[in-house]
């Protein structure tokens, strides 16, 4: 009898662990271009209730396990850039990809560690703080942070939606983290199931109100935008042959719109360093651009002073001329961190990759349109308190980025769906323009004005309404947000060694 027993728990332990693979899996559905919202609360309902009953080492094993499910499937496109664009063989393509998703799986492998080692595991607060706390740590602070599949992305379309205006994507974490913990502990405690159920539909009931509450209001008329998607494949972008090439075909599609406000070239749309080309290209453009009144905004590569410096740069040209560079920059795209170990093994590996100098946190906002607008370039709209910095004064946002360095894979979904939480987060318009897609104008309620098809050269035309106010997340950011959590975190710490533990081992 004892054998058959230890033989059960043996398989339940087992099952517990394939259920936490397959609800990574089930997590990456939530998210573009899949979209399955509701596969995220139930993913992590899975995940928690693994862990309700384990060891840490099991917590630990299972949330490993999660992340290997979730970031194997959700952010496998890496393979892309590595092996079709960063010239890497294919084994050493996969290996760098294997390993990518195992490091970041590390992370929810630390949150079910935590949670079962402070034994919130069983609580309705603690193991929701971890997470987030978790989350942020993955997103923000490590390697200039990693803030893919955050959950709350997942619910841009959900009531819970109605709270990002308030607490931005780590506060709305929170509340969908605390959603799935609720759910498991109805399932355990039914005698409790009416108050537990009862905090589960406010929460989603008032985050159905919320969203029709209006945070900011227009300041003017109407802007006329066009946002052109060059279509250059990435392995043909820098060719010196191609460039005169790209640099025509930009300029005649611009040609045919001039007379819009406002009118946005992709990330690096002009593959030569201002200096080359700001003369002959540029000087006419910004003629051009004054004489029909519109105000053009372009990307390309800018030498600095010192021969080391390189910066990823947006250029406005025509009544406003300005220039923003690139900030926060990509860990192993942009520049290069644990040097000397990263830059050794990657030259071993034949891979080459780009090396940037950010561009300060002091830029002042560019201007277009009459307004000024937030930039933020590529990966850049992937945080949201760097898309606060300038508010109120900015009027709407501005993305230009280069998702054809994961071809046709699902990153540009998930890249799109991003962009979509800063428009909730500021309450503004996003004009989005890509390279290869997806370039899309953002309304402020996270909605699509206008998207154009990916892979297709074209001109997506829209017109956006200049916004001003302040919604209550850009007034505060994620730091106060984050600060509550940790906060809140230690309270609950020290309420269970001190009060609860006592009375539990009375």
């Amino acid at each position: 009898m004892p054998n058959q027993n230890l033989s059960k728990r043996f398989q339940s332990g087992y099952l517990r662990d394939l259920l936490a693979l397959t609800a990574g899996g089930l997590f990456t559905l939530a998210f573009s271009p899949f979209d399955h919202a509701a596969l995220a609360p139930l993913a992590l309902i899975l995940l928690f209730a693994g862990w309700r009953y384990a060891t840490p080492l099991r917590g630990l094993w299972r949330g490993y396990l999660f992340g290997l499910g979730s970031f194997g499937t959700g952010v496998s496109w890496v393979y892309v850039s590595i092996h079709d664009y960063g010239h890497a063989s294919a084994l050493a393509a996969g290996t760098l990809t294997a390993l990518f998703c195992a490091f970041w799986s590390l992370f929810p492998a630390l949150a079910g560690w935590l949670a079962v080692l402070c034994r919130a595991n069983r609580s309705l607060l603690g193991l929701p703080l971890i997470w987030v706390l978790v989350e942020y740590f993955r997103g923000v602070l490590l390697l200039n942070g990693f803030p893919w599949l955050l959950g709350a992305y997942s619910q841009l379309h959900t009531p819970l939606a109605g709270y990002i205006p308030l607490v931005g994507a780590y506060g709305t974490g929170l509340l969908l983290a605390l959603s799935a913990t609720l759910v498991v502990a109805m399932l355990h405690q039914p005698e409790q199931r009416r108050w537990q159920g009862g905090g589960l539909i406010m929460i989603w009931l008032v985050g159905g109100v919320l969203q029709t509450v209006t945070w900011t209001q227009s300041i003017g008329k109407p802007l006329s935008v066009a946002l052109i998607q060059g279509n250059i494949p990435q392995d043909q972008k820098w060719l010196p042959e191609n460039q005169l090439k790209t640099m025509t075909m930009y300029k005649d599609l611009t040609a045919r719109h001039w007379g819009t406000d406002i009118i946005v070239w992709p990330e690096s749309a002009i593959p030569a360093y201002l200096s080359e080309v700001e003369g002959f290209y540029l000087f006419p453009l910004q003629t051009e651009a004054g004489q029909h009144h519109s105000d053009l905004i372009v990307s390309l590569p800018v030498e600095g002073d010192n021969a080391h410096e390189m910066y990823n740069s947006v250029l406005t040209l025509g009544r406003h001329r300005g220039i923003f560079s690139k900030n926060h920059l990509l860990p192993f795209g942009e520049y290069m961190p644990w040097q000397p170990v990263s830059g050794y093994i990657l030259n071993k590996l034949d891979i080459r990759l780009g090396n940037f100098t950010p561009g300060g946190n002091a830029q002042p906002l560019l201007k277009a349109g009459g307004y000024p607008f937030i930039t933020s370039i590529c990966y850049e709209d992937a945080f949201g308190d760097a898309n606060i910095v300038g508010l109120p004064e900015a009027a709407y946002l501005v993305n230009v980025t280069n998702d054809g360095w994961f071809g046709n894979s699902i990153e540009p979904h998930q890249h799109l769906q991003i962009a979509q939480m800063r428009a909730i987060e500021t309450g503004r318009f996003m004009l989005r323009a890509t390279n290869t897609g997806v370039t899309a104008v953002i309304a402020p309620d996270g909605s699509l004005s206008a998207k154009a098809e990916p892979f297709t050269t074209t001109v997506l035309t829209s017109n956006i309404t200049p916004m001003g106010g302040m919604t209550p997340y850009a007034r505060i950011g994620d730091w106060p947000v984050v600060l509550g959590l940790l906060i809140g975190f230690l309270v609950w710490l020290v309420y269970w060694r001190v009060v609860f533990k006592p009375i539990e081992s009375r």
